[in-house]
């Protein structure tokens, strides 16, 4: 079985070091070919080589993923839920080192399913809350929403938007040939 191990940092002053070191002896316990992925100084929005690398586990290259904990993986449930989904429905193994989890085994599948249906309930609770929250401050008198500025005491024109769509038709129509009367005009 052909494994990505996957290890993660945030910043460049922390070291995988110890997440490559377990991850290579539990795949040479498995007697896996393997290869490493290593992500430093990562963001939420900018982990290329975890992109990377699930380019090439949906491109089939590897039959499953080890990471060391789930949180060395996604960032946040919703992410976690959406990407270890798609990987096993794809028919490609998650294992989660430190948590004992395999995602392709049946124990593994319900865990997952488990962590799942909690993902939701987080999800909902906080929406729940947000709508509480904002209730209970419209009730107090509070003006919901983005302040007024300067630039809502005076009424706009809508002229440079008027302007600027018959632009963008003028220019549809002489690509397919037709010339308008107005071209004249406008530009």
């Amino acid at each position: 079985m052909k494994v990505a191990l996957y290890n993660r940092v945030s910043t460049a002053k922390q070291t995988t070091e110890n997440q490559k070191i377990r991850l290579v002896e539990f795949a040479n316990s498995k007697e896996w070919e393997y290869d490493i992925f290593e992500e430093v100084e990562s963001s939420r929005k900018t982990r290329p080589i975890k992109q990377k690398l699930l380019s090439l586990l949906r491109q089939g290259d590897y039959d499953a993923v080890v990471v060391f904990k789930l949180d060395r993986w996604a960032r946040s449930s919703t992410e976690l839920i959406l990407e270890t989904k798609e990987l096993i429905d794809k028919g490609i193994g998650f294992i989660s080192y430190s948590d004992n989890l395999d995602f392709s085994t049946a124990s593994g599948k319900l865990h997952f399913h488990i962590l799942s249906a909690f993902a939701e309930f987080e999800r909902a609770l906080i929406s729940e809350r947000t709508k509480e929250g904002l209730r209970r401050v419209k009730m107090k008198g509070k003006q919901l929403g983005r302040p007024k500025g300067s630039k809502d005491k005076v009424k706009r024109s809508n002229k440079p938007y008027i302007v600027r769509e018959l632009k963008k038709r003028i220019q549809a129509d002489e690509e397919k040939g037709i010339i308008s009367p107005l071209t004249n005009y406008i530009k």
